[in-house]
C-alpha cells in the first residue's frame, strides 16, 4: 500500500537512476580533466596556460557529454513515441486481440487464466493504451525521459566533477601542482565510488579500486605524455 506522499516504486527508480547518472558524469569529469591539467603540467609550468587547457577541457567535455546525452535521449524518446502511436493504432483496429494479448502477459507473470482476463478487461476500460504501454512496452505514456533534462544534468554533473581537479592544481605551489591534483581527485574518484556502490547495491571496495585504478593510470599516462612533449619542444 503506498500511503499519501510516498514516492512509487517506478518514481523511486527513476530518481536512484538519474542521480546514478550524475555520479557517473561527475567521475567522468574528474577523470578526464584531471588527465587533461596533469599532462599540460607535465609539459609546462605555466599556471596560465595549465588554468586555459582545463577551462577549455571543462567547457568542452560538459557540452559534449550534454549533446550526447540529449541525442541518445531524444533518440529514445522519438522510440518510445513511435512504439505508443503502433499501440494505439492496433486497439483501434484489433481491440480483442490486444485485451487476449494483455490478458497473456499477466497469465505469464503468474495471475490463473480466469483473473488475467478480468485484470486485462478491466485495465482495458479503464485506460487500455495506458495498461498496453506499461505492461507490453515499460513505458509509462505521460513521463516521457526529457531530453533537456537529461542534457542540463549530464553538463553539470561533469562541470561538477570537472572543478575538482581543476582548482586542485592552479592554487598550489608549481612543486605541489600534480600532487595536489593528483590526491584530490583519487579522493573524488573514491567517493563517486562510494556513492555508486551504495546506488547499485553493490560492494564500495569494487567500484573506487575501478576508480583509482583508471583514475592514476590516467594520470601517469598523460603526465608523462606531457612530460615527454615539455622536453623535445622546450
Amino acid at each position: 500500500m503506498t500511503h499519501a506522499g510516498e514516492a512509487h516504486h517506478e518514481d523511486l527508480s527513476e530518481r536512484l537512476n538519474w542521480l546514478r547518472a550524475g555520479v557517473l558524469g561527475a567521475n567522468d569529469g574528474i577523470v578526464s580533466t584531471a588527465g587533461l591539467v596533469v599532462g599540460v603540467a607535465g609539459a609546462t609550468t605555466d599556471r596560465t596556460a595549465i588554468l586555459a587547457a582545463g577551462v577549455a577541457g571543462l567547457v568542452a567535455g560538459a557540452l559534449s557529454m550534454a549533446g550526447g546525452e540529449y541525442v541518445s535521449v531524444s533518440t529514445q524518446r522519438d522510440t518510445e513515441r513511435a512504439a505508443l502511436k503502433l499501440e494505439e493504432r492496433e486497439l483501434r483496429e484489433m481491440p480483442e486481440q490486444e485485451e487476449r494479448e494483455l490478458a497473456d502477459i499477466y497469465r505469464d507473470k503468474g495471475l490463473s487464466p480466469d483473473l488475467a482476463v478480468l485484470v486485462a478487461r478491466e485495465l482495458t476500460e479503464r485506460d487500455a493504451l495506458r495498461a498496453h504501454a506499461e505492461a507490453e512496452l515499460q513505458i509509462d505514456p505521460d513521463n516521457l525521459t526529457s531530453p533537456w533534462q537529461a542534457a542540463w544534468a549530464s553538463l553539470l554533473s561533469f562541470a561538477a566533477g570537472a572543478v575538482i581537479p581543476l582548482v586542485a592544481i592552479v592554487l598550489p605551489p608549481t612543486s605541489w601542482r600534480v600532487w595536489a591534483c593528483a590526491l584530490a581527485a583519487l579522493v573524488g574518484l573514491v567517493l563517486t565510488g562510494v556513492i555508486s556502490s551504495r546506488l547499485g547495491s553493490s560492494p564500495a571496495w569494487r567500484a573506487v579500486r575501478r576508480n583509482v585504478v583508471v583514475g592514476s593510470l590516467t594520470m601517469v599516462v598523460t603526465y608523462y605524455v606531457g612530460l615527454l612533449f615539455g622536453v623535445t619542444f622546450g
